[in-house]
Formats: structure tokens, sequence, C-alpha cells
């Protein structure tokens, strides 16, 4: 029985290349260890020759790293706020064999968190609660991420920003904060309504001094001569209308019942009433007389035999 020693060779000639050769990623860093030791790093991008059992290659990450955590944060008044914080961070490149050395492929966890909670759990605790709902978050976030880089930094991290993504307030707090606002904005509601009727007061004010001006200007430029014509031209309007009507006088008006040279003559002021009055009203310049009404003999009703 003979065996046939080529396809085994084969195999073994194809797959050892295969074996002997590690890829790293364009956003990876890489390092090659030596029966468990870093010998050399950071690595390019690409093929690595490794010898399988003596050669290994450890990667880290290394673009920008999103972390998300979940934390409680505690404040000055001694309260405890939930917040979810985002850690911008990356490894530097040049203290890749650096890190794996002193800190391992884990240090995300042994280094990064416990120093981000350390930073954030001494920040929060001088700032009020309501403080992390103001303009304020960003000095917080700000001082979070310098504090974290003054430990990080030594070791070969660079943190790039810290990022509060979200708070919830303890419900009593949240309450009390919501209240405020509220009365915040029905004092700015009612401020406005305030001024708005000032406003008002003053277009007011300023409309019957007009009207008053414009009044005080009339009455300067009112003569007697005028009023007398305006009277005139009023009651020639009136005879000169088709409808029936009854002129009422107090018997003051001047072109009535004086005999002033600046009013017409008696004559002319009764021709212009007469058309605007029945026949049986008495000539303009007269003083009216009480007409007696004729009586009416009261009818008599038969009597019953």
């Amino acid at each position: 029985m003979t065996f046939n020693l080529r396809s085994p060779l084969l195999a073994l000639a194809v797959l050892l290349p295969l074996s002997a050769c590690a890829t790293i990623r364009q956003d990876q860093l890489g390092v090659k260890t030596r029966f468990g030791r870093v010998t050399s790093g950071p690595l390019q991008p690409g093929a690595q020759f490794v010898i399988p059992g003596v050669n290994s290659i450890l990667r880290v990450p290394g673009r920008v790293v999103n972390r998300e955590v979940l934390l409680e944060m505690p404040t000055r008044e001694g309260l405890n706020v939930s917040a979810e914080v985002s850690i911008l961070y990356r490894v530097k490149p040049e203290e890749v064999v650096k890190i794996l050395t002193t800190s391992g492929t884990g240090f995300e966890q042994d280094v990064i968190i416990p120093v981000f909670r350390s930073a954030a759990a001494d920040v929060s605790a001088r700032y009020m609660a309501k403080d992390m709902h103001s303009g304020t978050r960003a000095g917080i976030e700000g001082e979070i991420r310098t504090q974290m880089m003054s430990i990080l930094e030594p070791l070969g991290f660079e943190v790039q920003n810290v990022l509060i993504k979200s708070i919830r307030l303890p419900t009593d707090l949240a309450r009390a904060i919501e209240q405020k606002l509220e009365a915040e904005q029905r004092s700015e509601q009612m401020r406005f309504v305030l001024d708005q009727e000032r406003q008002e007061a003053d277009r007011r004010t300023i409309e019957a001094t007009g009207i008053r001006d414009a009044w005080a200007i009339i009455a300067q430029g009112l003569t007697p001569s005028i009023i007398t014509y305006q009277s005139i031209e009023a009651f020639r309007e009136l005879a000169s209308s088709p409808n029936a009507k009854v002129i009422v006088t107090d018997g003051k008006a001047p072109f009535l019942l004086t005999e002033d040279a600046s009013v017409p003559s008696a004559p002319t002021a009764a021709a212009a009433s007469t058309a605007a009055r029945p026949a049986a009203t008495p000539s303009l310049g007269v003083v009216p007389q009480r007409l007696a009404r004729p009586s009416t003999p009261r009818p008599t009703l038969p009597r019953n035999r």
C-alpha cells in the first residue's frame, strides 16, 4: 500500500504562511510580543509576520473611543443626581507600548472608568443640583476633563471631551424647580401686561392732550359772528329738508330774539324759518302764544227706558 505525501506537504506549504501572518486594521494600533513580552511597536496598519507559538499581535483602538457611563453624581446639598455621561478619549500612538506594558489591554475598565468616576464625584460635589440644568453644565464638563487629564495624560491617554448627556433629578427637587420656573414665567407675563397697560395709558394721555389743544385752538377762533353764521346755516339746512320736523329752542339763539345788527333782520329770519315749520307756528321774533284747544261737545248716550 503506497501513500501520497505530496498533498499533505502542499497543504502545509499553503497554511504555514497564512498562519504566520497577522493583520492590523486602519483604526487600530498594534504591538508585537514574544512569549508574552512586548518587543516592538507601534506597528503600522497592514500584514505583520509572526511565528506561531512564539509571536503574537496585541491590538488597541487607534480612533477616538466614545464610552458611555451611567453614574450617581453627588451635589453640594447632599443629593444624588443620576446622569449619563460620554467620555471621548484616545490612546496616544507613541505611548501604546507603555500603555500595554503598564495597564494591559483592559485599560478602559481598569484605568479610564475609575479615574472618571472619581473626578466626576469630586467636581459635582462643588455645585448645586440646579446648576446642572443651567449654563454651568459646560463648566462642570470642563473641570471633569481637566481633572482626568492630570491623571491620564502621564499614562499615555488623551481625554478629548466629557459630555453630560442627560440628568435626572430627584422627584421633589425637579418639581420645586418646575414650580420656580413657572412662577418666573408668570412674573414675566405680568411685567409684560403692566408695560402694555402703561403704554396704553400714555397713548390715551397723548390723545386727550391733542383733543384738548385742538378744542382750545377752535375756541380761540369762535367769534360771535362765526357762531351766528353757523346757526343760520344749520337752520337753513333744516328748512330745506323735505321731512317734517319740530324745532325747539330755549329762546337764547341770537338771531331769533335779538335785534343785534350782526344778525339778520326779523323778516329774513322769519322767512327762512317759515319753510321749516307748519303755518300755524308763530313767526320768528314773536313770542309764541299758547293756543287753546277747542272744546268738543261730549256725546250723550241714550237712556234705557
